[in-house]
């Protein structure tokens, strides 16, 4: 069995790499040749914890089998610990014994960035220059990663409730790209004040309450909702979906069952479900179409979904085996 840190990740598989496995992943779901059963998650109330649990399967010419799990912990950082620990393992399709373990929090950030990316790379204008990200938490370092990946952003705005965190990621993030991204990243102290300028707005919180002014936003900007992820919480306002041309998901099943963003408008019904156009992998297959118009205001919606983590995390452990990275352990002596 091997095991894999986000050192040894890092080393194998940039976030080009993780984008494209994505993107993978996405078109074999819509293409129904994953088993992706709905997560599990258990509340932990006495901590303020959750617990997620995600298995997964995909077929095809390389299949993939595996588990995550995952757990969010909003006070872990005040222990000095990530606040989305989480752990990856493997299994051999063929034989389902366990073949690798893997840093699950990484895998979680860099797949969970780069989904943003391939809805980013599919759906934003390729002319924007400017983006805005709202919330600098642990997620965010591989949301701006993805999103200066695949477009070539002048300027990113950073907002965070905590101003500090703003600040240091910006110090931390512009030290990390110096040398990959010429982007001048700036902290904001309300999006408010910059969502009319930008063309992509990222926003990747545990918010339950709206995150930006949906009314502020130009024809032409595509959103990522990426941090909500329960029926309680809620990053997107009603009124920009309201105003979408396209509201794509990454899983329509997974966002109609735990997207606060999504089932609280569709429950109050001030958003149809009509209005739900699709799956990132449907316009990757071409059964869907994807921007139609450069003044469309398109929305991605993710809530995550095992058949990321799966295929990613197999395509990682196969760069592994072929360059022998990682700790092995229970080989014969």
């Amino acid at each position: 069995m091997r095991y894999l840190s986000a050192t040894d990740i890092q080393t194998l598989f940039p976030m080009t790499a993780a984008i494209e496995a994505d993107k993978e992943a996405l078109a074999l779901y819509s293409a129904q040749k994953a088993k992706i059963p709905l997560r599990t998650n258990i509340d932990i109330p006495e901590y303020q914890g959750q617990s997620l649990y995600m298995p997964g399967y995909i077929q095809g010419a390389q299949p993939a089998l595996g588990l995550k799990i995952v757990s969010v912990y909003p006070n872990n950082p005040q222990l000095h610990l990530p606040s989305v620990p989480a752990t990856m393992v493997t299994l051999d399709p063929q034989t389902g014994q366990v073949s690798a373990l893997l840093d699950g929090t990484f895998l979680t950030q860099l797949r969970t960035g780069a989904v943003q990316g391939a809805a980013t790379q599919l759906l934003a204008n390729s002319h924007v220059q400017k983006a805005l990200l709202i919330g600098a938490g642990g997620q965010a370092m591989s949301q701006l990663e993805a999103m200066l990946t695949v477009r070539s952003l002048q300027e990113v705005y950073i907002f965070d409730r905590d101003v500090d965190r703003a600040y240091n990621f910006c110090r931390q993030a512009s030290v990390k790209f110096a040398h990959q991204f010429p982007t001048h990243l700036i902290v904001v102290d309300d999006p408010n004040q910059v969502v009319a300028q930008v063309g992509l707005i990222t926003t990747v919180t545990t918010a339950k309450q709206p995150t930006f002014d949906g009314n502020l936003v130009q024809p032409g900007t595509h959103i990522n909702g990426v941090g909500a992820y329960t029926p309680q919480m809620c990053e997107l306002p009603v009124s920009v979906l309201q105003r979408a041309q396209s509201i794509i998901c990454d899983t329509v099943d997974g966002v109609l069952a735990e997207a606060g963003d999504i089932i609280q408008p569709l429950q109050a019904q001030t958003l149809t479900r009509q209005a739900i156009t699709g799956e990132l992998g449907q316009i990757i297959n071409q059964t869907l179409p994807g921007r139609q118009n450069e003044k469309d205001i398109t929305v991605f919606k993710t809530v995550g979904t095992a058949a990321l983590d799966t295929l990613v995390a197999a395509r990682i452990v196969q760069q592994a085996q072929k360059q022998n990275v990682g700790t092995i352990f229970g080989e014969n002596k």
